[in-house]
């Protein structure tokens, strides 16, 4: 390989050698005359590489070697903005100059762009590949629709089968033509709620909405990965080739992990999360968590498509079918025979004397509104109104939404007071979602860190409330990936929220509960450090209210169910414009509410008293399935560049 690099440099010729020459003394230039501002700044001289570059583009060898002059073009841009970037400041908080970023990202990305554009134009023109379409298309837009609250979800041991046969019957470039473009529609469906955001935040609607589309495109590009890959074990040496396909849905699973963990993090569809409308399919997340749900998914469509696509007759492969009619028979048996135990009934126990009585208020502040000056006293005055007037006097915890404070909560001390005394008058705990800060030392990039928090107001304690601070923060939404390790990032204003994460993981006496901030419940890891620190209760205070009346609400809810069957956990979830529930330790619901209604719902709630497999395993398997990804995936890739030598 390297030898052929050696001789395919040796052929350029020596005016492309000049250009490279002269364009590295034009970087030089234009770096050491760069201003040492923190920040992004412009400076007009970094223009100064691009302008030694059009005339070169005059000769004919130059124009020939177009593409390896754009890569070089952009090569030595980013050398020169990455030395800009680190050797720029002296508080080293990180500057780099905006022309030279837009310089060196938009050539290549316009030409990667105009590649796409070509290579998707030159698979819509053939039949081979508009049916390759068709089928992934059927197949990942009803997945799509097997999401609860939709009725689907049952059907997905099936469902992906088109698309697992056009993986292997078609072409590598066909497959993948098909698999990004049908994940694109898949997407969609999935995320279509996110457009919510335009009528709420303070970014630019169209910004939003070409992110939404960046967006959606990222996460295609997940399944556009997993076909890939796919296609490289298929093609494996035929020694190998059973044992990669045999392990594919374990590498599926891997990489629905790496959605998981990181500042990329956005875990909300999994394709095991399709069966939340039945309890009794649920129960199996005790011992092999979400991602065991996703292995049985990817292994029962991939077997049926394997055996249609062996046989000519169709007959002989309807025995094939008995490989997902067994892991629903399987699900739904162990299930049943699960939630038959006396303990697994609704709400077991839950007058028992030490469980605590739990109010959940819902005020449905209209998210548009939730932030005006005007109408903070009235949001206010409404849901403190609503705990006078609502709840019972032997409530133990009283749970306000994420924050129902919409304020930094330290600059309203009599609001702070309020609270204190509703907590002391009703002789509960009280929960509030609210905002939170920390100013800085002088000089750092940030003048302050600003938090999503939660606060507990404790009777008879008037001290400042315990705080809990949001540590799963939405990418884009609430803070720029990344932000830390490129602290340049934090000039850089979208329309976010910029927040700070938080690190600890409070259990809160006497019920030894834990408060979980919208995003944070859905994420097992937090769970299960909850419990080894002796949490037996979740409190997951959200918003939900910029989802609109949309399916994502109920997703949500269901995400949060699934955690509490995996772990044994019980919930009490509340959301300021619904749904609101209970959740027991089995999964069982009480006291749904309604979107977009004002309620206030109130009950004793079991505390946990159910140890499952996968709170103790859960941590092990995760970071097992991270690894065997990588190895999975670096393997295929060896096998089939050996392959192509060969």
């Amino acid at each position: 390989m390297l030898n052929r690099i050696k001789t395919r440099l040796k052929a350029l010729p020596k005016v492309y050698w000049i250009y490279i020459a002269i364009l590295f003394v034009a970087e030089i230039i234009a770096f050491s005359l760069r201003p040492d501002t923190p920040g992004l700044y412009t400076h007009v001289l970094q223009i100064l590489p691009l302008v030694v570059t059009l005339p070169f583009l005059i000769f004919k060898n130059i124009r020939k070697n177009f593409k390896r002059t754009l890569f070089a073009f952009a090569i030595i841009s980013f050398i020169f903005l990455a030395l800009d970037y680190n050797l720029g400041d002296l508080n080293r908080i990180g500057h780099a100059g905006l022309i030279q970023l837009i310089l060196t990202a938009c050539p290549i990305g316009l030409f990667w762009i105009i590649l796409f554009a070509r290579w998707n134009f030159r698979h819509i023109k053939t039949k081979e590949s508009r049916t390759a379409l068709i089928l992934s298309c059927i197949a990942w837009g009803l997945y799509a629709l097997a999401y609860p609250p939709m009725p689907l979800g049952p059907a997905a041991l099936l469902i992906l089968v088109p698309w697992f046969i056009v993986l292997s019957r078609f072409s590598r470039g066909q497959a993948l033509f098909a698999t990004f473009w049908s994940g694109m529609l898949y997407n969609s469906i999935n995320y279509y709620w996110i457009y919510n955001v335009m009528h709420v935040e303070t970014a630019p609607s169209g910004l939003i909405l070409f992110g939404l589309f960046l967006l959606i495109a990222f996460f295609s590009a997940y399944n556009t990965l997993a076909g890939f890959v796919y296609t490289l074990a298929k093609n494996a040496p035929t020694k190998i080739r059973p044992i990669l396909l045999v392990l594919y849905p374990v590498f599926y699973a891997g990489l629905e992990m790496t959605r998981t963990y990181g500042d990329f993090a956005f875990p909300w569809s999994h394709l095991g999360y399709v069966f939340g409308n039945s309890l009794e399919l649920l129960q199996m997340l005790s011992y092999i968590g979400i991602f065991g749900y996703t292995i049985l998914v990817i292994a029962s469509n991939q077997a049926v498509a394997h055996a249609l696509c062996k046989v000519q007759d169709i007959k002989k492969a309807i025995p094939v079918l008995a490989v997902p009619v067994s892991i629903f028979v399987l699900l739904l048996v162990h299930g049943s025979i699960v939630l038959s135990n006396s303990e697994a009934k609704p709400f077991y126990n839950a007058e028992a004397e030490g469980n605590p009585s739990i109010a959940l208020i819902q005020p449905s502040i209209e998210q548009g509104a939730k932030w005006s000056k005007e109408r903070f006293d009235n949001i206010v005055n409404k849901t403190l109104g609503m705990v006078n007037d609502s709840v019972k006097e032997h409530a133990d915890i009283i749970v306000l939404a994420e924050t129902a404070i919409p304020d930094h909560i330290r600059r309203q001390p009599g609001v702070i007071e309020r609270f204190h005394e509703v907590a002391d008058h009703k002789n509960a705990q009280l929960l509030t979602g609210a905002l939170d800060y920390r100013r800085n030392p002088r000089g750092s990039i940030r003048k302050f860190d600003v938090y999503n928090a939660s606060f507990l107001f404790t009777p008879g304690d008037f001290h400042f409330p315990k705080r809990y601070i949001k540590k799963h923060l939405v990418p884009f939404s609430e803070r720029i990936p990344f932000d830390e390790i490129f602290p340049i990032l934090n000039y850089v204003d979208l329309g976010e929220g910029d927040f700070v994460a938080g690190k600890e993981t409070p259990v809160y006496k006497p019920f030894l509960w834990t408060p979980y901030i919208c995003y944070d419940a859905i994420f097992g890891d937090l769970v299960r450090e909850a419990i080894r620190e002796g949490s037996r209760l979740m409190v997951n205070i959200t918003n939900d209210g910029w989802f609109g009346r949309s399916t994502a609400p109920y997703q949500h809810l269901n995400l949060i169910r699934y955690r509490a069957i995996e772990n044994g956990m019980p919930v009490a979830r509340l959301a300021n414009s619904g749904v609101s529930a209970f959740i027991d330790q089995y999964g069982h619901y009480d006291g749904n509410t309604e979107i977009f209604t004002d309620r206030v719902v109130q009950r004793k709630v079991p505390l946990k008293t159910r140890d499952t497999l996968y709170s103790h395993i859960g941590d092990i398997v995760e970071k097992f399935l991270l690894l065997f990804f990588a190895v999975y995936l670096l393997s295929a890739l060896l096998l089939s560049f050996k392959s192509r030598k060969a």
